[in-house]
């Protein structure tokens, strides 16, 4: 059975993209859905080539002129980190044929590695996109509905979601084949695309050396989602010095796989923590490193209040990405631990996010909302308190409790 496609909230900026640019950079985290994207917006129109087995990769790595007259545009090229050589050429094309829009669309799974080639080809002349898994909206065939600061109508109309649903789609995570496949085992989904990413991403980026110390790493990671993160704590547990875990998480970052969400900082009086934290970009491979295999422990566990929180911060980054925007997104933490989980900024304003594990939304939980609005402002919009449950209701002046479903 071939899986359903599920819309995708950055087609719009695709299409628009391929008619502005000569060339569009699709990046984003193996199988987020980025190639089934393209083939979906452009068959017909766009001829398709992938570039990761390794005989197409040595074509075009031995005679780049001679591939690309064979496969010539407009075409897609995916996973285009395996054949850099090609940019130049593919910049060669584009300035002689400076009318023309749409021609190449690529795709590519390493940030860092690729964009810098990008950047030195194509600066100008390429429209850079992110596609990330599958977002909440997107899975409720809603991908273009507003975030909740962004409505006039502050209710959303949503199909009601239970805590065990819920749950379930946040151990699942939100790759789309696990999301289209509900059969599908998502533990050994899971398993399966770590090792990929492992044998693959990693071992290509050349600054791992031990796999199965990184693979700790990972776990260790894992166990610390959400926390203020101490590089040197972290190096001293798995026996590694600092600066190597520097380098193992700026390749997490390169390959989409963490969010590295760092402290706002205001001229203000008080002392703010600097420490940055880190959340795994999807549910599903937090769940999995962290060992849990079903929603009840997920839930109940130590763990919960971090699946929750990045499944809020997640949701609210995607929604960004996905609209081909920059997310502006902090947290916000005083020297005595007061503290507010997701800090937006947007348009110079800020909207603060407090998540919270409880489904009985509590007055005391918009506490930390209130000590920023003290410190800021009139800066700080009104703030939400994301929780499990289903209900919604103002907690303080300028405060509600939403329900995730609502987010």
């Amino acid at each position: 059975m071939i899986p359903q496609y599920i819309r995708r909230a950055l087609e719009p900026v695709v299409q628009r993209a391929a008619r502005e640019f000569p060339a569009v950079v699709l990046t984003g985290p193996r199988q987020s859905g980025k190639t089934t994207l393209l083939k979906t917006l452009f068959e017909g129109s766009h001829g398709y080539v992938s570039l990761e087995p390794p005989d197409v990769r040595a074509a075009a790595s031995s005679d780049p002129r001679g591939f690309l007259a064979l496969y010539s545009p407009p075409v897609i090229f995916d996973e285009v980190q395996y054949a850099p050589d090609l940019l130049p050429y593919i910049k060669e094309w584009i300035d002689a044929h400076r009318d023309r829009r749409g021609q190449y669309l690529l795709t590519g799974s390493q940030n860092l590695l690729m964009l810098e080639r990008v950047t030195e080809s194509l600066a100008g002349r390429a429209a850079i996109l992110r596609l990330l898994p599958l977002s909440w909206r997107e899975c409720l065939g809603q991908p273009d509905a507003p975030l909740p600061w962004e409505r006039e109508d502050k209710h959303l109309s949503r199909p009601e979601v239970s805590c065990s649903v819920l749950w379930q789609g946040l151990l699942r995570g939100g790759y789309p084949e696990l999301v289209a496949e509900p059969e599908r085992d998502g533990v050994l989904w899971h398993g399966s695309y770590l090792q990929t990413y492992l044998e693959r991403d990693v071992r290509s980026l050349r600054q791992i050396g031990d796999l199965t110390l990184f693979q700790n790493f990972l776990r260790a990671l894992a166990a610390r989602s959400g926390q203020l993160l101490n590089l040197t704590d972290l190096a001293r547990d798995l026996g590694a010095a600092v600066n190597t875990i520097k380098v193992w998480l700026s390749v997490l970052e390169a390959t989409f796989q963490v969010i590295v969400l760092r402290p706002y900082f205001a001229n203000i009086g008080r002392r703010l923590v600097k420490t940055p934290k880190v959340y795994f970009t999807d549910t599903g491979t937090l769940c999995y490193l962290a060992g849990l295999r079903d929603p009840e422990h997920a839930a109940a566990g130590p763990l919960g209040g971090a699946i929750f929180e990045t499944a809020v911060l997640a949701e609210i980054v995607k929604t960004f990405w996905h609209r081909g925007e920059e997310p502006q997104v902090y947290f916000w933490r005083t020297a005595t631990g007061v503290e507010v989980d997701i800090v937006v900024e947007v348009g110079g304003r800020i909207v603060p996010v407090e998540v919270k594990l409880s489904a009985t939304p509590r007055p005391a939980m918009a506490s930390g909302i209130l000590a920023l609005r003290q410190d800021l402002g009139d800066k700080v919009e009104a703030g939400y308190v994301i929780h499990p449950g289903e209900i919604e209701l103002p907690l303080a002046p300028g405060v509600r409790a939403l329900p995730f479903a609502e987010l």
